[in-house]
């Protein structure tokens, strides 16, 4: 199964936030024992460098960065990927193109704790603790 992981739930491992930690921790470890193919898009790539480069010097960030390429694969965003995500009806173009690369690359599902973003989004959005239900 391939799931595409969003920022979201990448930043609730690695910020500890209390009340998501638990289950996408359990995700990180579906993916790290190879149970379950994690994707995260470039963009989260992005994003996450971007945000921990706020708080974090760039030793540590690059640090972090290399545990999550141990994790999870990258796919790498396509000019396609972003044209698609400008001829959707999401409220939010990040999210549109997470999506559209989720299509692409054949994902299962998009984990994320917002699925309310994602409603127009071809590949299932689900929560962390819903995937966890269903696997």
């Amino acid at each position: 199964m391939k799931v595409m992981i969003d920022t979201n739930v990448i930043l609730d491992v690695l910020c500890k936030r209390p009340d998501f930690y638990e289950d996408s921790a359990k995700i990180f470890k579906l993916c790290e024992v190879k149970k379950i193919s994690g994707v995260m898009s470039s963009l989260t790539v992005s994003n996450i460098y971007y945000i921990l480069r706020k708080e974090l010097d760039a030793v540590k960030t690059k640090e972090i960065l290399d545990i999550l390429f141990l994790i999870f694969s990258v796919a790498d965003l396509k000019a396609d990927d972003l044209k698609k995500a400008v001829d959707t009806k999401f409220r939010d173009y990040d999210d549109a193109v997470q999506s559209a690369c989720a299509v692409r690359i054949k994902a299962n599902y998009i984990i994320t704790r917002n699925t309310g973003d994602f409603t127009e989004s071809k590949v299932a959005a689900i929560n962390p603790a819903g995937f966890l239900e269903r696997i």
